[in-house]
């Protein structure tokens, strides 16, 4: 592991696109700004472990392929006046 150590408004660079700042410290938090595009996921450590939890949990559910085929019809069908 790379430890460094920066003042409130330094930044670090990963990459070419991607800068994260110290904002504050303040007693025992740091906060942090974080800059990088869209399409780069930017989550906390805890949800990120809740949402692969989740992603598994679904991969393993079994389902009816025609209870899937049966709600988009469903879906795509304009109701009934």
């Amino acid at each position: 592991m790379l430890v460094l150590t920066r003042k409130p408004e330094q930044s670090l660079v990963f990459g070419d696109n991607i800068i994260v700042t110290v904002l504050a410290i303040e007693g025992d938090r740091v906060k942090l700004g974080i800059q990088a595009p869209r399409d780069v996921a930017v989550l906390r450590q805890e949800v990120q472990a809740q949402v692969q939890a989740a992603n598994k949990q679904a991969a393993a559910q079994k389902v009816n392929p025609r209870t899937i085929a049966e709600a988009l019809r469903r879906r795509s069908t304009p109701p009934s006046s």
